[in-house]
């Protein structure tokens, strides 16, 4: 079954493994790791770009098995996690530039009704982040002021 918003099929069988604990293999200690999502957290790197870092180059396949605490939670205990997710970032991300297209491209109906869509899922996606208080209350998308968010 295709995705409603994109034109992924899926992750189909792809679990976690079972057991919680850190695969023998892994030779990076609790400390090594945490050092290095703090480094990475500095330069700028977002949560999921540290975690393909970490299973890149430190050959660590699960940061929250080794740490025993996930890298956005490592984050905010150090004040280092993204003012807004991760995902409502990138959604804004792709409307500001649906918008940004429609600029230079008056006449492309196609993209007024994905920017229509775009938009509708970041305001779905902020209201359940309000709901859950991942965003202040009062914490409203604005179609004009979202190229200062990304930019």
């Amino acid at each position: 079954m295709g995705r409603m918003y994109g034109p992924g099929k899926g992750m189909s069988s792809s679990v976690l493994p079972y057991q919680r604990a850190a695969p023998g293999w892994v030779k990076a200690s609790a400390q090594e790791v945490e050092e290095a999502i703090v480094h990475a957290a500095k330069k700028g790197q977002l949560p999921s770009q540290i975690g393909a870092l970490l299973r890149d180059c430190h050959g660590v396949p699960l940061a929250r098995a080794v740490t025993g605490a996930k890298i956005l939670r490592l984050l905010r205990a150090r004040g280092l996690a993204p003012e807004i997710p991760e995902d409502l970032y990138f959604l804004i991300k792709k409307a500001v530039a649906i918008r940004k297209h429609l600029d230079r491209n008056r006449k492309d109906v196609d993209a007024k009704f994905r920017l229509v869509l775009a938009e509708s899922r970041v305001h779905r996606l902020a209201r359940h982040y309000r709901r859950a208080k991942k965003l202040p209350a009062v914490w409203k998308y604005d179609s004009i002021a979202a190229s200062t968010l990304v930019a």
